[in-house]
C-alpha cells in the first residue's frame, strides 16, 4: 500500500485517479478547492484537505506531503492559467520546496499534450496543432513550459515525470504506453486511461527525468 498525495483530484482524470488508486487498496490524500466535489467517494483511505495552489502559503501542504510517497498533479484551469502561471508558481515556490524538506522524491505532472517538451523535439503536425486549435490553450501551455523548464534546469534531485496527455472523452479504449518523443506517436485518450497511466507510470522508474507523449498499445 502506498500514500499518493493529488493535485486536481475533482478534475475530469483526477477523480478516475482516485477511484483507481483507492480500488487497488492505496492511501490517497486529496487537496482541492471545493470538498463536497468528493463527497460520493466513501473510503477510509481517502483524506480530503480543502485548499487552493493559489493560496500562499497553502495551509497544511507539509503536513500533507510528509508521508507520502508520490505527488501527482493533474491541475488545469485554462482561465486562470491565462493570465498567470499558477502552476509555476505553486510547483517551484511551495511544492518542490516541501517535497525537499519532508524527503519524498516522486513527483507525475501531468500536461497537455501539445505542451512543449523543454529542448526536445516537436514534431511539425504537433506544432501546427499548437498553434491552430491549440490557441485557447496558449496560457496553459505556457505555464506547463515554464514548470518543465523548471524541473529540468532545478529540480534533478527530484523524481519528476510529465505526461503529456491528450485528452478528449469519457470511457476506457484501452491501455496506455509512454511514448518516447522520437517516436512521434500521440493518442487521444479518455480521462479514465489517462487516470489509469498515471497511476502506472508514477511507480515507474524508467519514467523518471522524462516528459513524454501516451499512446494506445496496439
Amino acid at each position: 500500500m502506498s500514500t499518493f498525495l493529488v493535485f486536481g483530484a475533482t478534475g475530469g482524470t483526477g477523480r478516475h485517479f482516485i477511484n483507481l488508486a483507492l480500488e487497488e487498496g492505496h492511501r490517497v490524500k486529496a487537496i482541492v478547492r471545493t470538498p463536497s466535489k468528493l463527497a460520493s467517494i466513501r473510503n477510509p483511505n481517502l483524506q480530503v484537505i480543502q485548499g487552493s495552489i493559489t493560496d500562499d502559503p497553502l495551509p497544511h501542504l507539509d503536513e500533507c506531503v510528509r508521508g507520502s510517497d508520490y505527488v501527482v498533479s493533474m491541475l488545469g484551469d485554462a482561465g486562470m492559467q491565462m493570465r498567470s502561471k499558477i502552476n509555476t508558481a505553486f510547483v517551484k515556490k511551495q511544492l518542490v520546496p516541501s517535497m525537499r524538506k519532508n524527503g519524498v522524491k516522486r513527483f507525475l505532472y501531468q500536461a497537455g499534450g501539445l505542451s512543449k517538451p523543454y529542448k526536445e523535439y516537436f514534431s511539425p503536425y504537433l506544432w501546427m496543432l499548437r498553434h491552430t486549435v491549440g490557441n485557447a490553450y496558449a496560457g496553459q501551455h505556457a505555464d506547463n513550459e515554464a514548470v518543465m523548464k523548471y524541473l529540468a534546469e532545478d529540480a534533478m534531485d527530484i523524481e519528476w515525470i510529465v505526461h503529456r496527455a491528450g485528452i478528449g472523452s469519457e470511457g476506457s479504449q484501452g491501455t496506455l504506453r509512454r511514448s518516447p518523443n522520437s517516436e512521434s506517436k500521440y493518442s487521444v485518450a479518455t480521462f479514465r486511461d489517462c487516470a489509469a497511466y498515471n497511476l502506472k507510470t508514477v511507480q515507474d522508474k524508467a519514467a523518471v527525468h522524462t516528459s513524454c507523449h501516451s499512446c494506445y498499445i496496439e
